[in-house]
């Protein structure tokens, strides 16, 4: 998981650098090669920024991923595709994303009112790990942290090599290729 984060962190900073958020930051849009490479795709809802123009009040984003900003209808920079990311890495360890059993609308209202989504059981995984959400998952885009601040927290800068990834990468699609047989 740290090594896919580091991986989607240089992807987001390198894009937050040139202006560009990615507004559909998701699990179905992180690509996972077989040597151990990882991409983000789908760049249908981007949105371009200029030094003029550092904010964006348009909603186009998904509602289990979407940051409270953008839920409230307030003006919002890259930080959006950080707390996509947060939700991303809920997803990672808990195979679910939050509030995926509420309708869109209750969702929308929970994160609307502050409401941080929270692994339901944290105990189980490393404070180290727990802190990364967190500092992805701040409801006040001032105190979220950038793609930048979170390539150096620790969770990621403990990553091994993306590289290793690979023989989990193959193992896993030959297992799903034998169960479609």
């Amino acid at each position: 998981m740290a090594a896919i984060s580091r991986e989607c962190l240089r992807g987001l900073d390198f894009l937050h650098s040139n202006h560009v958020i990615h507004l559909d930051v998701k699990s179905r849009n992180i690509l996972l090669r077989t040597d151990g490479s990882v991409k983000l795709a789908d760049f249908g809802l981007f949105a371009q920024l200029t030094p003029e123009q550092s904010r964006r009040s348009s909603v186009a984003s998904i509602s289990g991923w979407m940051a409270p900003e953008v839920v409230t209808g307030q003006a919002y920079g890259p930080k959006v595709d950080i707390w996509s990311f947060g939700i991303v890495g809920i997803e990672m360890v808990e195979r679910k994303v939050p509030y995926w059993n509420e309708t869109p609308g209750t969702a929308q209202l929970l994160i609307a009112r502050g409401r941080r989504p929270q692994l339901r059981q944290p105990n189980r995984f490393s404070p180290c790990l727990c802190d990364f959400l967190s500092c992805c998952l701040q409801p006040d885009v001032m105190c979220r942290w950038s793609a930048k601040d979170l390539l150096q927290h620790p969770f990621v800068t403990s990553a091994k090599p993306a590289s290793t990834l690979a023989a989990l990468i193959i193992l896993t699609k030959k297992k799903h290729e034998e169960t479609r047989m």
